[in-house]
């Protein structure tokens, strides 16, 4: 596939003659993993979107039955790893820079903007829906930060949406990976609908005969009531939610003062008859240590702060787990040897120093911020 068609743009007209920008994520053989090129033109196009009067609102959906996007394509990210080590690197800074600018964007987006979740969401794809302001799961959307598997940690914002999580729900989900079906999202706050995925195109038929104006707050309104239209006319049957079932537990596991308590109380968890908490407490047992360590210490850090304060402190901590070890490690584990049997340095959580931690939030460039812009 050429690197002209990764994503599909449309821009079809309403009733009154006005537009909607339609950008389909195009890499179905890959879930739609967001490489720089994608990740660079959706960008600059809906910018460009944003920019434009006669454009009222903004679609983006992810081509293929099983993934609007399985996160970022980080083969690239890790070839530059392994050529820079811990050496500046400069591909790093510019890739993180764009994926958090365009995630920014989307969170900023003073029009409509639907994010059509279907399938697999996770990482990178997750941070794309976060920000939308209307974002719409389906009966088979299994959604997950599963950065801890690979030296990372839950970025693209996830220090900020993890945070507005009911209880301690998302300090949970960013310390295990646990996977999370419609319900569960619907659940978090990190949707607004549920719809069956043959829903689809009648939805953008049904935006296409409305009739749009210039007040973007009424524009949103009237795609609110659109996309409620649809969810009551047609419910979708869903899963329970497993976040809602298990909340109490949840709260009582990860709510301790530190991470050493939160981490014996989490391994410890009964989870014989009970396959999603299994699989949560063996990524967290799986994952990277200081991937625990940074998911929980940015969770703190963050609790409080603006969302562009946010990406400015992810920004400089992913950057840093790029001159480390784990990432490279959890990368080529996973993706590069697929052996699955990553070597995390350090081993362990006991391990784990705090000023290790500590250097992960320093400054990796010269002068201003290179996200000092946002508001």
């Amino acid at each position: 596939m050429s690197a002209d068609n990764v994503i599909i743009f449309r821009e079809p007209a309403t009733a009154d003659g006005r537009r909607i920008g339609h950008a389909t994520l195009n890499a179905p053989a890959s879930l739609n993993a967001l490489s720089l090129d994608m990740v660079e033109q959706l960008n600059r196009q809906i910018k460009s979107w944003i920019r434009d009067p006669d454009v009222v609102a903004i679609v983006l959906d992810g081509a293929g039955e099983r993934a609007f996007s399985a996160g970022a394509d980080i083969r690239d990210l890790y070839h530059s790893i392994r050529e820079y080590g811990n050496r500046p690197n400069p591909y790093a800074q510019h890739f993180f820079f764009t994926e958090y600018a365009l995630d920014y964007r989307i969170h900023t987006c003073p029009k409509p903007l639907l994010c059509w979740g279907h399938g697999i969401v996770m990482g990178g794809g997750v941070g794309l829906l976060a920000g939308a302001s209307h974002r719409v799961v389906t009966p088979q959307t299994r959604m997950a930060m599963p950065e801890i598997g690979i030296g990372l940690f839950p970025d693209v914002g996830g220090s900020w949406f993890l945070n507005r999580f009911p209880g301690r729900a998302g300090l949970f989900v960013g310390l295990t990976a646990a996977p999370m079906n419609a319900s569960d999202a619907l659940f978090a706050g990190m949707a607004d609908f549920c719809l069956d995925d043959s829903s689809r195109q009648a939805v953008l038929d049904d935006i296409l005969r409305h009739r749009w104006g210039t007040d973007t707050a009424a524009n949103k309104a009237q795609m609110t009531r659109l996309l409620d239209a649809h969810e009551n006319g047609n419910q979708a049957e869903r899963a329970p939610s497993a976040l809602r079932q298990h909340f109490d537990l949840i709260r009582k596991t990860v709510g301790m003062a530190s991470l050493k308590d939160t981490a014996e109380r989490l391994l410890a968890l009964p989870v014989h008859d009970d396959p999603w908490l299994a699989t949560a407490v063996e990524n967290f047992r799986r994952g990277s240590p200081t991937s625990a360590a940074l998911a929980w210490e940015l969770q703190q850090r963050c609790r409080h702060r603006s969302l562009a304060d946010v990406f400015r402190i992810e920004y400089n901590v992913a950057i840093s787990c790029c001159a480390a070890h784990d990432f490279a490690e959890g990368v080529r584990a996973l993706l590069i040897d697929k052996d699955k049997k990553p070597q995390w340095q350090p081993p362990t959580l006991d391990a784990v120093a705090s000023s290790f931690i500590e250097s992960h939030f320093r400054d990796h460039h010269d002068g201003t911020h290179p996200l000092s812009g946002w508001r």
